[in-house]
């Protein structure tokens, strides 16, 4: 924890991250170092963001063999089955693995206050800020993603409905966990509570997404598209045959016909330097077991083994111009590019040691890359802690804004991907509203079970909350806000007929409205933490 000293009349943070000699450095440019360093982790959870969705992509596009017999002719009939229900994999692996660099910094925090009776400030300050992140200034990056006059509406009213009853009922708990049942402590009960209604979230959506009765709402839906995540219509340079239309195989090499990477888009035209090459899969179920999969098998197993994907991930990971970006007239854009890659050049080179997505159906790099993700969420909470020591800064009214902000980019990009690829805006707008729940019932309730479990085991206590009246506060703004948020989008329902898009016009104004309340939400909830109102 951050040490005080007193210092020719004034106090200094005697704690530092690396060498103790940045304790001599004036708090000015120790803050200002720090913050640096706070970007450059941002920055980093950006790069394995890539690599963490791709992985996503291949865990989620793994198909079953199923064989059936025809009635009629008595043949055989194989056909491919996704094995996951798209549903419950907006609400777990899209959510859940977007969220968390949340989650890792909340339990880290928590960890490190084992045995203290009261709970670390940093873990919750964070997880609502990111709500509230979530749910204004992406939502208002998803209206105007589509293009001009593209709408893109939620096929499935009733699992969204189900989605948002489980987000607001989530903070609705909270509040009442804090404020009614047992103020300013949490007892082990209620952090076990909290952590089970994530079970219950899993349960309700996919009995509505099922339609079962009694347990669902009978509201009638769209039909949502076959591919989770459409693929882009790119070239493929693969050899020609009955494997070369689409594939899910990445293509090594391909940098060199493609510009330098842009995390800020990582699924565009420029990605790393690896690009997924897609190949085209017939949509009649009855494909033959030789077909597109058996050929994707034999196209990995003889043409680009696991070992020279690998090694390219680090041949492009040092790569700092591509031959695309060599043909630029403009030097000072081509100057720009090569110090942005240079800037990102060690934490691809790091992240190259994440394996290919093509082992294990992407598990092995879905794991590796949650694994990067609490790295750097460490790294992010003892640098958090050094600003607030060194600039005297309230820890929440940082967790509010700068983490809250930095932590939820992960959502940002995974909502704008699938605002922009997918033909619906199921998962665009479910991995807002999921998050949001998931950083609740996982974000706070795992966090809260360790100290709860430990603080009742050991002294007989409950977990004590310091600063309970100015989270509760911010819980209170961010309902009051959200309602504003949930209007629009309906009214764009009712008036436009979808939720994402529109005319550019209404989308930008949707944009401003939704970036004003995060600003109410922000300052409120700041003023109130840091003692002013």
């Amino acid at each position: 924890m951050p040490e005080l000293s007193s210092t020719i009349g004034r106090e200094t943070c005697g704690s530092y991250l690396i060498f103790e000699s940045e304790t001599a450095l004036g708090s000015g440019v120790r803050a200002f170092l720090y913050v640096l360093g706070l970007a450059y982790c941002f920055l980093g959870l950006s790069a394995i963001t890539a690599r963490f969705f791709r992985s996503m992509e291949s865990v989620v596009s793994h198909t079953r063999k199923v064989v059936a017999i025809d009635p009629y002719s008595g043949d055989q009939v194989i056909s491919h089955e996704k094995v996951w229900n798209f549903t419950i994999a907006d609400i777990s692996l899209l959510a859940f693995g977007t969220s968390f660099p949340q989650i890792s910094l909340a339990t880290i925090d928590a960890i490190r206050n084992i045995g203290s009776l009261y709970a670390g400030g940093l873990g919750p300050g964070t997880l609502v800020g990111s709500a509230a992140f979530d749910l204004f200034p992406i939502h208002a990056v998803c209206v105007v993603v589509p293009k001009a006059g593209e709408l893109k509406k939620i096929a499935d009213i009733g699992v969204w409905l189900v989605e948002l009853f489980w987000s607001f009922w989530a903070y609705i708990w909270l509040y009442i966990i804090l404020e009614v049942w047992t103020p300013n402590v949490i007892t082990l009960w209620e952090a076990l509570l909290t952590v089970l209604q994530y079970g219950l979230l899993l349960i309700h959506a996919y009995a509505q997404d099922k339609q079962w009765p009694y347990f669902s709402l009978p509201l009638p839906r769209s039909k949502r598209p076959e591919d989770w995540v459409p693929a882009e219509p790119v070239a493929c340079k693969l050899d020609s045959g009955p494997c070369d239309e689409y594939s899910e195989i990445l293509h090594v090499g391909e940098d060199e016909n493609r510009g330098v990477v842009d995390i800020f888009s990582i699924h565009s035209e420029t990605g790393n330097g690896i690009v997924p090459v897609y190949q085209k899969v017939s949509g009649n179920d009855e494909t033959p077991e030789s077909s597109n999969k058996d050929c994707q098998e034999k196209m990995v197993s003889e043409d680009h083994p696991v070992f020279i994907l690998w090694r390219q991930q680090f041949v492009d990971a040092v790569k700092l111009e591509s031959t695309e970006s060599r043909k630029l007239n403009n030097f000072y854009l081509r100057l720009a590019r090569i110090f942005w890659q240079l800037l990102l050049a060690p934490w691809r080179l790091l992240f190259a040691f994440v394996p290919p997505y093509n082992i294990a159906h992407g598990w092995v790099a879905f794991i590796c890359s949650l694994i990067f993700i609490s790295a750097i969420a460490y790294i992010v909470t003892q640098l958090t802690d050094l600003i607030s020591c060194v600039t005297g800064i309230n820890p929440y009214v940082i967790a509010f804004t700068a983490l809250a902000s930095g932590t939820s980019w992960p959502d940002l990009v995974a909502s704008k991907i699938a605002a922009e690829r997918q033909l619906t805006a199921d998962s665009a707008i479910a991995n807002i509203t999921c998050s949001n729940s998931v950083n609740i019932y996982v974000g706070i309730g795992f966090p809260w079970l360790i100290n709860t479990a430990y603080n009742y085991f050991v002294y007989k206590e409950p977990l004590r909350i310091e600063n309970a009246a100015g989270l509760s506060f911010s819980l209170l703004v961010f309902f009051a806000t959200s309602v504003g948020c949930i209007s629009v989008l309906v009214i764009r329902r009712l008036t436009l007929g979808a939720e994402l898009g529109g005319p550019k016009l209404w989308a930008w104004i949707t944009f401003v409205f939704f970036m004003l309340l995060w600003i109410i939400f922000v300052v409120l909830s700041s003023l109130k933490v840091s003692g002013i109102i």
